[in-house]
């Protein structure tokens, strides 16, 4: 462990406030938050600190949320302050990117329980019989966009568009690999032969890269187009609202986030396909506190287990006929039955 003086230092840079931690709400057990980038995507880490609120509310934790930035060479540093701290027994942090260096840093600190989302380590590799880990089947959810895309896109109810849809990811990692493996095979199930356009912004936090590249599809004639892409997708939404085109959000409830500000925009996003971070992050902490958290282990999640889903948006469900909706409802059914097996960019068959 470091000199008590060094760790007070790091965690004081670090923005967090040690005594308040220690004695913190009438000594409730402590979590931390690491998000490797920053809140305020509106998406997928903006859904993890929602999950981190009601923990507190349903389950008398107390946490502490430490944005790390988008500086990757800074990440492994913030995730040992926390660790060697000694003031969290819990640490939440996720994404792919992370894993490696859970993988790292957990087996120096046995004694706190490593909780990653949207990750793995490799347990065969490592010892971490404090980590759990929790990948999702987003490939389900995209498999649901792409038949709702297709199928709007090829009844024709969207001016000036033809029959093709788009994809806007941030990155070319497995993650959006899978969400972009999904949808191609949705769309084609549900309209063969229907052009999927698909572009990479090689960033999660630029919007106007987004917007102009979701311009440039609209523009080659697709009526829809899935966002995968972290804040960049908020640039995708602008130039949906401003081309009269659709757009499929992704990891949050994005037409809930923009009803009250921007009404217009909110009814311009058909759905979105959910990866309920919240909810997993809420069950794992409900499972810790009961002991009951399968640590040393991945756990995969999807349609079934309600960690993958689509927004209901009410103005936008208008535009959206009811074969097409029955179309989403039986490939829905049909995954969750196990009559359906989406493909997946991952290895082995499965996230």
């Amino acid at each position: 462990m470091r000199a008590p003086a060094l760790a007070l230092m790091l965690m004081v840079m670090a923005g967090l406030a040690p005594a308040g931690a220690r004695a913190a709400e009438g000594g409730s057990p402590r979590v931390a938050f690491f998000v490797n980038g920053a809140l305020g995507d509106k998406s997928f880490f903006d859904s993890a600190a929602r999950g981190l609120r009601q923990a507190e509310a349903d389950l008398h934790l107390a946490t502490r949320t430490i944005e790390g930035g988008y500086d990757p060479t800074r990440w492994e540093s913030g995730l040992v302050d926390l660790a060697d701290s000694g003031d969290f027994p819990i640490i939440v942090t996720g994404t792919y990117t992370m894993g490696p260096l859970v993988q790292k840093v957990a087996p120096d600190y046995p004694d706190v329980t490593f909780i990653l989302f949207d990750g793995v380590v490799d347990y065969a590799h490592c010892a971490c019989g404090n980590v759990y880990s929790m990948r999702f089947r987003q490939n389900e959810g995209g498999y649901l966009a792409g038949v709702l895309a297709a199928g709007l896109a090829r009844a024709g109810t969207i001016p000036g568009a033809g029959e093709m849809v788009g994809l806007v990811g941030a990155m070319p990692i497995p993650v959006i690999n899978d969400f972009a493996a999904g949808y191609g095979a949705g769309a084609q199930d549900a309209a063969p032969g229907i052009t999927v356009l698909r572009q990479f912004a090689n960033s999660f936090s630029d919007p106007a890269t987004g917007k102009e590249i979701a311009e440039a599809q609209y523009g080659q004639g697709a009526g829809v187009i899935f966002q995968v892409a972290g804040a960049t997708g908020q640039g995708v939404i602008e130039a949906a609202e401003e081309t009269g085109r659709y757009v499929i959000g992704v990891d949050s409830d994005q037409a809930a986030l923009y009803r009250a500000s921007s009404p217009r925009r909110a009814a311009r996003i058909l759905t979105s396909v959910m990866k309920n971070v919240d909810a997993a992050i809420l069950r794992a902490l409900r499972l810790w506190q009961q002991g009951r958290l399968p640590l040393g282990r991945t756990e995969s999640l999807g349609l079934k287990e309600g960690a993958i889903g689509l927004a209901d948006n009410p103005e936008a469900a208008l535009t959206v006929p009811p074969t097409v909706r029955a179309a989403v409802a039986a490939a829905r059914q049909r995954i969750i039955d196990g009559t359906l097996t989406v493909p997946t960019a991952f290895a082995g068959g499965q996230p």
